[in-house]
C-alpha cells in the first residue's frame, strides 16, 4: 500500500504540467548544506518530541520502543536541551513517518475502522516494502529522524507523530489530530509508494477542497500547495530524483481527497511518496544511506523555503 489511510489508485492519465513548478518551489530556496527546513523552536515546549498516545485504540495507549531491531536510533534532543536560534525559531513542525515498524504484528487494532470526516478507513496499514524485504516504516522512520534534526538545526521545534516507541499507530485521524493540536506552521508525512516496476520518481500528495463531516480543508488546501510546490522543487534539486514518472502528469504533485490524514487536517499538510520501493533502481536509492540524508535534506530545505518566506 502507498501509504496509511489508502490503497495504491489507479494511476490516472498525466493532468497538464505546471510550468510555474519549478519557479514556485526554487523560489527562496535555501543553499545551505545544512538544510533550510522546520517550524521555529518554541521555549514551552521540548525541542523534541513524539507525541504521546492519546486516542488510539486501547493496546497503543503505554507507548514503548518498536520490537523493530532495524529501526534507526533516535538523535533527537532531550527535552531540556534549548534549541540553536535560526532562521525557523518560533516555528512548529509536525513530522508524520509513515506506518510504523510494529504494525505487521498488531493487524487486528490497525485494521479498526476509524472517521476521515468523508467516510471511514483503517487505522493504519503495514506500508509497502523492497523486493529484498525493507519495510517503508524503516524507511519513513529514518528519513523522518534525518529530517528533525536538520530542521533542529534551524531553530525549529519539531514533534514526530511517532518515534519507534509505541506498539503501532497512531491511526490516521490521530495523526491529523497531532499536527492540528500542535498548531504546526507545516507538516509533512513521509511515504515511499509501492508501485509497479517500472513507475518510478517521487510526488508530493496535496489535499483536495473536501467539505463533510469533520472534514474542511478549505483553509489549508492553497498554503498547503505552496507547501508542496517548495518541497518539490527542492527535492528534484537536492536528490536529483525526477518527478513521478506515472502520477501527476511529471509535476510531482497529486491532489487526494480520500486521504484522513489530510482531509482532517486544519493546518498545512502534504505527504511526500520519496521513490516506489518496488522498483528496482528506486529501491536501491531508498536503501542506501547516503541517498536518504539527500532525501531529508530536500524535504527540509523546502520546508524551510515555505517558511522563510
Amino acid at each position: 500500500m502507498r501509504h496509511d489511510d489508502s490503497p495504491p489508485p489507479t494511476p490516472r492519465p498525466g493532468t497538464p504540467r505546471r510550468p510555474a513548478l519549478a519557479a514556485a518551489a526554487l523560489a527562496g530556496v535555501c543553499l545551505t548544506a545544512a538544510g533550510c527546513a522546520g517550524d521555529g523552536g518554541s521555549a514551552d515546549g521540548p525541542a523534541t518530541a513524539s507525541r504521546p498516545a492519546s486516542s488510539a485504540p486501547p493496546s497503543s495507549s503505554s507507548p514503548r520502543r518498536s520490537a523493530d531491531p532495524d529501526a534507526s536510533p533516535s538523535t533527537g534532543r532531550t527535552s531540556g536541551e534549548p534549541l540553536p536560534q535560526g532562521p525557523l525559531t518560533g516555528r512548529t513542525v509536525v513530522i508524520d513517518p509513515g506506518h510504523n515498524p510494529g504494525n505487521r504484528d498488531h493487524t487486528r487494532e490497525i485494521n479498526a475502522s476509524v472517521d476521515i470526516g468523508t467516510g471511514r478507513k483503517e487505522c493504519d496499514t503495514t506500508g509497502t516494502a523492497t523486493d529484498s524485504g525493507y519495510a517503508e516504516a524503516r524507511f519513513t522512520l529514518d528519513v523522518s529522524r534525518r529530517l528533525r534534526t536538520l530542521l533542529e538545526a534551524r531553530g525549529a521545534r519539531v514533534v514526530l507523530t511517532q518515534d519507534g516507541d509505541r506498539p503501532f499507530g497512531p491511526c490516521v485521524d490521530e495523526r491529523a489530530r497531532i499536527g492540528n493540536e500542535e498548531r504546526a506552521d507545516a507538516v509533512v508525512s513521509v511515504h515511499a509508494d509501492g508501485s509497479a516496476a517500472g513507475n518510478r520518481g517521487f510526488h508530493v500528495i496535496l489535499p483536495a477542497a473536501v467539505n463533510g463531516g469533520d472534514a474542511d480543508t478549505a483553509k489549508i488546501v492553497a498554503p498547503s500547495r505552496e507547501l508542496g510546490e517548495r518541497i518539490a522543487g527542492n527535492y528534484v534539486r537536492v536528490t536529483g530524483s525526477a518527478p513521478s514518472n506515472y502520477i501527476g502528469g511529471g509535476t510531482g504533485l497529486d491532489t487526494r481527497d480520500d486521504l484522513g490524514g489530510l482531509n482532517l487536517s486544519t493546518v498545512p499538510k502534504v505527504f511526500i511518496e520519496c521513490g516506489n520501493m518496488r522498483d528496482p533502481k528506486d529501491a536501491a536509492l531508498l536503501t542506501d544511506e547516503g541517498w536518504r540524508r539527500k532525501a531529508a535534506l530536500g524535504i527540509a530545505e523546502g520546508i524551510g523555503s515555505y517558511l522563510e518566506k
